[in-house]
């Protein structure tokens, strides 16, 4: 099963376990809302310390690839030149603004609309969203950045199928050049 349908199929079983939760007694609400509190908080800890991890290895490498072009332009993909670390940093920062807007979007469920169902939902999926995401696998679990967590790491496919990867193939990183080359003249 591919990951969006795994975080669908996830997602429609902790809603279905949140229906049987009785959040119209306020003892079971505040647990639920220092439940979601503390997985929001673990999250962004833990992507803190991974970025503290970064910025201490401080691993100049040189990445190369060439970023995939938006599905509905009709330019190909732009030529992005850094280093490991920058990337990894980047990816983090990723990360946490996904936290944030998450708590942001919970924030107007539960406080404006009075939803207490998805905070529930979204205590879980921060542990899933924290266990999946690669850098933590990488800077905090320790495991080696080769296969699925090699740099730049592939998107997976979408509900549909189709995926855009970065490219890392000598060819492409090649005519990605010789268009900037190009443009310039």
């Amino acid at each position: 099963m591919n990951a969006p349908m795994q975080n669908l199929a996830i997602s429609l079983g902790v809603m279905q376990l949140a229906r049987k939760v009785p959040f119209d007694n306020p003892q079971v609400l505040e647990y639920v809302r220092i439940g979601y509190v503390a997985s929001q908080v673990i999250a962004l800890l833990a992507y803190y310390y991974a970025s503290s991890k970064i910025k201490a290895k401080n691993d100049q490498t040189m990445l190369k690839y060439v970023e995939p072009a938006s599905p509905m332009s009709q330019e190909s993909g732009k030529l992005v030149t850094t280093t490991v670390r920058d990337y990894d940093l980047a990816e983090t920062s990723k990360l946490v603004k996904a936290v944030y807007t998450s708590m942001a979007m919970m924030a107007f469920l539960h406080l404006y609309l009075k939803y207490s169902q998805p905070l529930f939902v979204q205590a879980i999926m921060a542990f899933k969203s924290l266990y999946e995401a690669k850098i933590v696998k990488i800077h905090v679990l320790g495991r080696a950045a080769d296969g699925d967590l090699k740099r730049p790491f592939k998107s997976g496919p979408g509900i549909f199928g189709a995926s855009a990867d970065p490219q890392t193939d000598k060819a492409a990183i090649e005519e990605a050049e010789k268009r900037i080359g190009t443009k310039e003249e």
